[in-house]
């Protein structure tokens, strides 16, 4: 039999106060009917018996003769498994051995007596009800004398067991009818002297067995609830133990007696039926939930907005101050689509929280709005600094909360919430947070969030030990953010098909920026990279070979996933890669130094890369679109040398500065004054492999030079180290230009003679890379290494190259097996 996962069924959610009746027509309305067909639904026993099989719900049949319970675990039933236990048995002699208990699992079926409606219980030898079989005993002879006796008559039925809960019908004609499991469990009930029947017949539960849940005795709204939260766990491939779930029913939600599941009262705390209940629930509550019954409550719901999360508006204590906080935060989560949506919405709560705390010091506590004045900003801009000189927030968290409750107040007037009848009517305009008010962001720290190599080339080291603890695909996912510096949700949820080839045969991986939800984004990678992905889709493939390739995703979680279309989770792989780092060994750098591992974290390789690349040369503009940035401004905040260090660099760099001649020029010189760096940066302008200082030149902005770049014969030009790499490139081109112009027979030698480089050009050139090299060769090895890591910090920095030749240094052997 082959089992459909049903889709959930959406439709208009009720009103906020629709009643029981309306709610559970609503629920009645999301259950679909073939996922009730394939649960094993019997509406009209009100019995729910998954088969044999079922991906979700069924489990396999027990091995043991006579047993129909489904297995749990690996092999038998909890029953059998217990049974064998305590047999001493091996499994294949147990497993031979037919289960009989008495008054378990008892066959049940019509009286063979004709016309008579009444079941017979028994272990099968004597297929009768129990008045005919006391007939039988006073009549004598053989069971077939007995049925063909005219004189034997059938009865009539005795209808349903009296326990609400059982579906089975009655065997006693007493003055309670019940079926023969209940009769004799009533029989010891009655010895105590307390026992309460009526409420053990309201109460007690079914007596069905195997995979059998009977729903009997619920109230309707709560047998919706359960089925919706059933077919949405199914839905979502989880995994439910029909019996844990039948022991819900029967010691939890019947004998509470509640009307809805949201009633029930919590089970022991930790135990299975408690973590059923609440993921069973949850779901249908949230099912009938909508934004307008969210509104006016004081905590949300998010998932009624499209959200994950909640938000809570407990902490602003004005109703007209909250009120304002919902019409914001609706509008708010109106127009944006990130996973941490209620994180940024619950600060700027938290920032209004901060001023209703400082409000209600007024004498009105805050409670008369018009009465307000910029004196209580004021008192609110001040109690912030006061609480973080009293180290009781961080400045940062300072600077959020007033710049969050700016916000607040600044788009509630823009929404008109100031009209009348509006929550900020009356408001005075002098209560108000500037832009002044909010302080200023404390400068970023000399250290940026990339990784140095040597931490790199650490991790990659112990990817092993990653995938030992976790699985293969969280492994892949920390490879594939090394690789392309994507961000982890994009790595996370990557499909199947994620991976094309340009029309040269290049790979290129195609990813969704779920942030800027920008989707079909293309990014340029390597042959080993494409080689993880290749032999990942083919994982992928053999793990779930009938479901269409277009749903199944590139990295599917291990856990309810029966269908191939859920993606790991980012928030569990940034968790489980902090496990694994801290069980790493210290991060010791060349310098001898320990990396604070606080700093490796999933995200830090989105900036590893980006700074990898800028370190290679690659140009902004490129390394934008690599990074599928919409501004400049944002790349460098990656990659960016921060001034300290670029003065630094300067300072070392200039200390190696020559001449056209190749010599020194300020050699001497240990520490450049403040006012002869600004002079020469007002009196030189950068042109290709250094800075020329002709007046005429400098005021046209390095484009009014008659040589034309020939800066080795003009007395004006100076370089210095880090343009050592260009020259040289430039020194190749001149000669290969030259060889190559010495080979065109086709060309005229008018035409050839003025393309062809100077020889005196090329001498000069040589001369100056010589001297440059000479000098550099004096040092010792320390400053040679310092030199070196300042002429990369000022390349890196250095962006304009009027279109002459640029080189691109290599990237850092993090793997040598594929590149970084």
């Amino acid at each position: 039999m082959t089992f459909l996962l049903t889709p959930i069924v959406t439709a208009p959610a009720p009103a906020p106060h629709a009643s029981d009746a309306e709610l559970t027509a609503f629920l009645w309305s999301l259950i679909n009917e073939d996922f009730l067909t394939e649960a094993g639904w019997n509406a009209e026993r009100r019995v729910l018996e998954p088969p044999i099989g079922h991906p979700t719900l069924g489990g396999r049949r027990c091995p043991v003769p006579g047993c129909i319970s489904p297995v749990k675990g690996l092999k038998l039933c909890a029953t059998c498994n217990t049974r064998h236990r305590a047999s001493a048995l091996p499994y294949e002699d147990f497993v031979r051995v037919p289960r009989t208990a008495p008054y378990m699992h008892l066959p049940v079926g019509d009286c063979r007596v004709t016309d008579c409606e009444r079941p017979w219980t028994d272990s099968g030898t004597r297929p009768v009800c129990r008045s005919h079989w006391w007939q039988l005993q006073k009549h004598g002879g053989t069971l077939e004398e007995f049925l063909t006796d005219p004189a034997i008559k059938g009865l009539p039925g005795l209808g349903d067991c009296a326990v609400r809960a059982c579906n089975r019908r009655a065997i006693s004609a007493g003055e309670t009818r019940l079926c023969h499991a209940h009769e004799k469990r009533l029989w010891t009930l009655r010895k105590d002297p307390g026992f309460d029947e009526e409420m053990w017949l309201r109460t007690a539960p079914s007596s069905g067995f195997a995979a059998e849940v009977s729903f009997r005795g619920l109230p309707d709204l709560v047998v919706a609830q359960l089925l919706f939260g059933l077919q949405h766990r199914c839905h979502r491939g989880a995994r439910t133990e029909i019996g844990n779930f039948r022991a819900l029913i029967d010691r939890t939600i019947r004998p509470s007696g509640a009307t809805r599941l949201e009633d029930v009262p919590d089970p022991a705390a930790n135990s299975e039926a408690l973590i059923l209940l609440n993921r069973t629930r949850i779901y249908a509550i949230r099912a009938v939930k909508s934004p307008e019954g969210e509104y006016t409550k004081d905590e949300w719901d998010l998932v009624a907005f499209g959200h994950r999360g909640s938000l809570v508006f407990t902490a602003i204590h004005q109703p007209w101050l909250r009120e304002s906080a919902r019409r914001w935060a609706r509008d708010y989560l109106s127009k944006v689509r990130s996973k941490s949506a209620s994180s940024h919405a619950q600060q700027h709560l938290h920032g209004l929280a901060k001023l209703s705390d400082t409000l209600r010091a007024r004498p009105d506590r805050g409670m008369d709005k018009a009465a307000l004045a910029r004196a209580d900003i004021e008192n609110f801009l001040n109690r912030m600094s006061f609480l973080e000189a009293n180290g009781q927030m961080t400045t940062r968290t300072r600077i959020a909360y007033v710049s969050k409750a700016r916000n607040v107040l600044r788009e509630g007037r823009a929404m008109g919430l100031t009209r009348p009848n509006g929550p900020l009517a009356g408001l005075p305009d002098d209560f108000v947070i500037t832009r002044h008010d909010v302080p200023k962001t404390p400068e970023p720290s000399e250290e940026g969030q990339d990784l140095p190599a040597e931490v790199m080339r650490q991790l990659c080291a112990h990817l092993d030990s990653f995938e030992a603890m976790t699985c293969y695909e969280l492994r892949l996912s920390v490879e594939l953010l090394m690789d392309t510096g994507r961000r982890p949700e994009e790595i996370c949820r990557l499909d199947l098909g994620c991976l094309t080839r340009d029309s040269q045969g290049k790979p290129v991986l195609l990813y969704n920026n779920w942030k800027e939800q920008r989707i079909g984004r293309q990014l340029p990678i390597h042959e080993p990279t494409a080689k993880l992905i290749i032999a990942q889709q083919e994982r992928v493939r053999e793990r779930f070979p009938d479901r269409p390739q277009s749903q199944l995703v590139l990295l599917p979680s291990q856990n309810l996933n029966l269908r191939g279309d859920r993606s790991i989770d980012a928030n569990h792989l940034s968790g489980m890669h902090r496990e694994w780092v801290e069980t790493l060994p210290d991060f010791v750098l060349d310098d001898g130094t320990v990396f604070d591992k606080e700093k490796i974290f999933p995200y830090a390789y989105r900036h590893s890369f980006a700074q990898r690349h800028a370190d290679s040369g690659v140009p902004i503009d490129v390394l934008a679109e690599l990074m599928d940035h919409d501004s400049f401004e944002t790349t460098r905040g990656y990659y960016r040398v921060k001034e300290v260090r670029l003065r630094e660099a300067v300072e070392r760099v200039t200390q190696m500065q020559f001449d056209r001649h190749g010599s020194r020029i300020w050699g001497a010189v240990t520490s450049v004054l403040d006012a002869e760096r600004t002079r020469r940066a007002v009196g030189a302008v950068v042109v290709p492999f250094g800075t020329c200082s002709e007046p005429s030149n400098v005021a046209a902005g390095g484009g009014a030079c008659p040589l034309r770049f020939r800066c080795v014969g003009c007395d004006h030009f100076s370089t210095d180290v880090s343009y050592l790499p260009d020259l040289r490139t430039y020194l190749d081109d001149l000669l290969r230009q030259r060889e190559k112009l010495r080979s065109m027979a086709e060309a005229e030698d008018w035409a050839r003679a003025e393309a062809m480089p100077s020889d005196t050009e090329i001498t000069r050139l040589r001369r100056l890379i010589q001297r440059v090299t000479e000098d550099i060769d004096t040092l010792t090895d320390a400053e040679r290494a310092e030199i070196q890591q300042a002429a990369q910090a000022v390349r890196q920095m250095r962006q304009t190259f009027l279109g002459m030749p640029r080189i691109r240094q290599p990237l850092p052997d993090l793997r040598p097996e594929r590149p970084a």
